[in-house]
């Protein structure tokens, strides 16, 4: 839950494109990993984040979805929010 909005302001601070960003944490671990997961590929699983890049979050503890509260990002404002999530190709979580 916090992953996207933390990669985007770390994006943000160095100008990196949100192409490779978001390789960082997508495509660039799994090819690490040896796992065919990480981009849109013909064949493979449709798990997709559809997320709003000019959209802020402000960090609450309400905020999160997670049982743990305990975080040191409590009262940041981030860039990104998540829309829908879609795993095998079903919307499982809706904003």
């Amino acid at each position: 839950e916090l992953l996207l909005p933390l990669t985007l302001k770390w994006a943000e601070e160095m100008r990196l494109a949100l192409p490779e960003s978001l390789a960082t944490v997508t495509s660039k671990p799994a090819a690490i990993l040896g796992v065919l997961a990480g981009d849109l590929a013909a064949g493979r699983d449709a798990d997709v984040c559809v997320f709003d890049p000019n959209a802020h979050v402000k960090i609450t503890a309400d905020f999160l979805k997670s049982q743990g509260k305990n975080t040191p990002f409590i009262g940041y404002e981030l860039p990104g929010r998540v829309r829908y999530t879609l795993v095998g190709g079903q919307v499982v979580y809706e904003a």
